[in-house]
């Protein structure tokens, strides 16, 4: 489905909650916070500044299969630290792309420096449901209406 909506529109709809963690974090405490939250992800942040992100993946890749331990281990000898970021203006579209070419899942929403939000791919996959449930009710709509003319 091709879309020009931009990534904005998704954060009004979901809201802009945005969870995150110092980079000296215990990897145990960083995947009870995301246990509670119930996500998959969460920012890491030092000083207001993003400086890479935590998710189930690297726990799994990075803890568990290499034999470290989440409560002696630090999240910022774990995390992704190149992030692919979007700004509230990128369509719903290139974030799909984007996450599809790098093989991510989550991507955080900045207005410069600043983080507005953060999309997961769950995210962008029910906007899409909605919108095409959307189009089809209204097409429903106008052929029912059509039908009576």
């Amino acid at each position: 489905m091709k879309t020009s909506i931009p990534v904005s529109s998704l954060l009004h709809h979901k809201g802009s909650a945005i969870w995150h963690i110092p980079p000296e974090t215990s990897v145990f405490d960083a995947i009870k916070l995301m246990a509670d939250k119930n996500i998959g992800a969460l920012l890491v942040m030092s000083r207001g500044v993003l400086t890479g992100i935590f998710t189930e993946r690297d726990y799994t890749r990075k803890i568990a299969l290499m034999g470290k331990t989440s409560r002696d281990t630090r999240v910022a000898e774990v995390l992704s630290g190149q992030v692919i970021c979007v700004t509230a203006t990128e369509s719903v579209e290139e974030c799909m792309r984007l996450m599809t070419e790098h093989r991510i899942r989550h991507l955080p929403v900045v207005e410069g420096e600043n983080v507005v939000g953060i999309i997961s791919i769950g995210d962008l996959v029910n906007w899409i449901i909605s919108a095409q449930n959307s189009a089809i009710e209204q097409l429903e709509q106008y052929i029912a209406g059509g039908a009576t003319t």
